[in-house]
């Protein structure tokens, strides 16, 4: 892949994981006081891991051999890529409640969602997410004029 093809594949990496990361938070957001899942217990909020592409090796040196050589590194070494979905070990949440029929000596386990929080990092994956949009388009156009000039 010619390197000026690079930033699209790095925007469009971001632009996956960014979507992946607002569909987790919506379902936090969506199951926030389900006090009973199928396997038992409330939910339990999920975190979207992410990692640079090439994990294994630092960015430092990525960047020397990069300045170091005529030659430019691919997309498949940069970006970013879902290290996976976990869930947050924080505790549940206690509430008062003796008529629910999931309390416990009146007490009922609350999911581990603070719906506060999952609109803060809603907020921050759209932002993400818009920032490799204007990225995307950025350097899709710089393509565009670069073939114009040779008419």
């Amino acid at each position: 892949m010619p390197s000026w093809m690079n930033s699209l594949g790095i925007s469009a990496s971001g632009l996956t994981a960014q979507s992946l990361r607002m569909d987790v938070i919506a379902n936090n957001i969506a199951n926030a006081n389900t006090t009973r899942t199928a396997s038992g217990g409330p939910y339990r909020r999920e975190m979207v891991e992410l990692q640079p592409q090439q994990a294994s090796q630092p960015f430092s040196s990525w960047l020397q051999s990069a300045l170091g050589s005529n030659s430019t590194p691919t997309a498949a070494d940069a970006g970013v890529r879902v290290a996976g979905i976990v869930q947050d070990p924080s505790p549940f949440k206690l509430v008062y409640d003796p008529t629910n029929p999931d309390a416990v000596n009146g007490y009922v386990q609350m999911p581990n969602v603070n719906v506060s929080t999952e609109m803060a990092d809603m907020i921050s994956a759209s932002n993400a997410y818009q920032a490799n949009v204007t990225a995307f388009d950025a350097g899709k156009q710089m393509m565009l004029d670069a073939l114009n000039l040779g008419k």
